[in-house]
């Protein structure tokens, strides 16, 4: 028989390139994993949402404006989304744990290098570095998770290691605020160094064995370059929202995207295989769900911080203590959620998240400044809620769909969703207040106004989510997984 297309692989090409190791981990070894991927699951996101926290104590220090101050945090977010997949698909070629050993170490160092550094051109190059750091952790993280925790304790695994996450990205501000007031705004990049240390040794002591499924595949940097370019042109739209170069960016952005896909289906060996997308239903409505959760999430956190403050007239300190009752719930409830997730469907568990979340969203529409301290507080109770039983389960749900050796790509394409939804979130909220307040400060005579940004942020939040419910649920279940991309052998 004729072979019909050159993208099209036979089984015996799978079998040569894709060596399979056999990597046994006893309880022991998955425990000290598990505690390496807490241990930058938390670094990471913690120093992308703490830095935030201190950019006027840069922009002071620096000289800085705010089109400067926004680079900061920018740069970071463009370019570990720039990375993720590809870094993903590297790693299980070359090797999972080597990826994400250079990538702690790299995140380490240029954590500590921005504890020196002396002008702002310095701060933002050392802040993408940091970002390719991160692309290399997160592409790998769930990854190496994934492999070492059979289907039975996977889901777990997982919601131990997201809570983790969850937690450096909800905490960030608060402790991100105190020790910038006490120690200084360095203070928060010398933190990752001693985690970072730790992490290095215990993957170089204690960590054995290797993971990557496709030794011997030719890495697709053509499609890396097309796959980064549509990302970036994406996210950095998003950020300068509702401006005109914004919207076109995002159309470029799209049109890049489908460039990508186009030129992916007809290559032998793709940096991300389309018919994951395609044709796996479980993860292509699960990363599409991921980023609706997250697009309409990421933001609140940042305009209830504003509202206190402003509004109601609290200490950065008060508020940060008011916020935080979300992701201590968050993180009670996604360990739980997610060894659920082991037992019944994931779209389950997942779905009943993204419902509480959507009530949760559905109260905060009807916030004012005499809104009472208590009701906000079981508004974010029950986000917390929503937050823990959607993204274990979620995650599970992704990593499970998949075949191993796509591990480290739908590792990275759900930190992408993740990031994306980040950039599309905080783009809503600015977009809204532009268009609402206006650029001017936000003061008492402007409140009125600042208040109806806000019912109008969380109503179109609160559609996103029941949006959302509506994609969790339509994956399908979890017997129906479709490893499409992997050929079937063929018949003789």
């Amino acid at each position: 028989m004729k072979k019909e297309k050159n993208n099209v692989r036979s089984s015996t090409e799978v079998s040569e390139i894709c060596h399979i190791p056999d990597v046994p981990v006893d309880s022991t070894g998955k425990k000290i994993v598990l505690l390496i991927a807490i241990l930058a699951g938390f670094i990471t996101p913690f120093d992308g949402s703490a830095v935030n926290i201190a950019l006027p104590a840069l922009g002071a220090e620096f000289h800085m404006d705010a089109i400067d101050l926004s680079w900061v945090a920018t740069a970071y977010l463009l370019s570990s989304a720039l990375f993720l997949v590809p870094f993903g698909k590297i790693a299980d070629i070359y090797g999972r744990k080597k990826v994400f050993l250079y990538g702690i170490t790299i995140f380490s160092l240029s954590s500590l290098i921005m504890t020196m550094v002396s002008s702002a051109e310095m701060l933002i190059g050392v802040r993408v570095v940091q970002g390719i750091g991160s692309a290399m952790i997160f592409g790998t993280g769930v990854a190496i998770v994934t492999s070492v925790f059979p289907p039975g304790e996977r889901g777990r695994a997982l919601g131990i290691y997201i809570t983790a996450v969850y937690i450096g990205l909800s905490i960030g501000p608060l402790l991100g605020g105190a020790m910038t007031q006490y120690l200084g705004w360095r203070s928060i990049f010398f933190v990752n160094v001693p985690i970072g240390i730790i992490a290095i040794l215990l993957i170089l002591w204690k960590v054995k064995g290797e993971w990557a499924e496709c030794r011997g595949e030719k890495f697709d940097l053509m499609g890396s370059v097309l796959y980064g370019a549509a990302v970036v042109a994406v996210m950095y739209g998003f950020s300068v929202l509702p401006a005109f170069k914004g919207t076109v960016l995002i159309a470029v952005g799209i049109i890049g995207i489908i460039v990508f896909a186009l030129y992916e289906m007809r290559i032998p060996f793709p940096v991300l295989d389309i018919t994951l997308l395609t044709k796996n239903r479980i993860f292509a409505f699960s990363n599409l769900s991921a980023l609706i959760n997250y697009s309409a999430t990421f933001a609140v956190t940042f305009l209830l911080s504003l509202d206190l403050q402003y509004t109601k007239g609290f200490t950065p300190g008060h508020a940060g203590s008011i916020l935080v009752v979300q992701p201590v719930v968050m993180a009670m409830i996604s360990p739980i959620a997610g060894r659920l997730s082991d037992r019944i469907e994931p779209r389950t568990v997942a779905s009943t998240g993204m419902a509480f979340t959507a009530f949760g969203l559905f109260l905060l529409i009807f916030l004012t400044e005499a809104t009472p301290i208590w009701y906000l507080v079981v508004a974010l109770i029950i986000l917390g809620i929503g937050f823990g039983l959607f993204s274990s389960p979620n995650t599970n749900a992704i990593m499970s769909s998949v075949d191993k050796r796509y591990y480290g790509v739908a590792s990275g394409m759900n930190g992408t969703m993740r990031l994306l939804g980040q950039m599309l979130s905080m783009g809503i909220a600015m977009m809204i207040f532009a268009i609402v307040i206006g650029p001017v400060e936000i003061t008492p005579p402007y409140y009125s106004q600042f208040s109806l940004s806000l019912r109008y942020a969380f109503i179109l939040f609160t559609v996103f989510c029941i949006i959302g419910i509506f994609t969790s649920l339509v994956r399908g279940k979890r017997s129906q997984t479709i490893h499409a991309s992997i050929p079937e052998k063929s018949k003789k």
